[in-house]
């Protein structure tokens, strides 16, 4: 069995409340998920690569550094 890299994030009342205005705003629904690891820090043109390959494949990629 995979080790469990991302779980829905446990958020407090005002975050939940934060996050139900952004969805107003944009007119959409949001997930939030809690990242096991920490998210990998990226160059400008390092994220283009991601979004332009989430594009392609119609996916949302996160990318995040493993501990080692």
């Amino acid at each position: 069995m995979p080790a469990r890299r991302m779980k829905i994030a446990s958020l407090d009342d005002e975050g939940i409340k934060r996050i139900q205005q952004m969805e107003e705003s944009l007119g959409t629904l949001i997930l939030a998920l809690e990242p096991h690891y920490p998210l990998a820090e990226l160059s400008d043109e390092q994220i283009k690569k991601l979004q332009e390959l989430e594009r392609e494949l119609g996916v949302v990629l996160l990318a995040y550094q493993p501990e080692k």
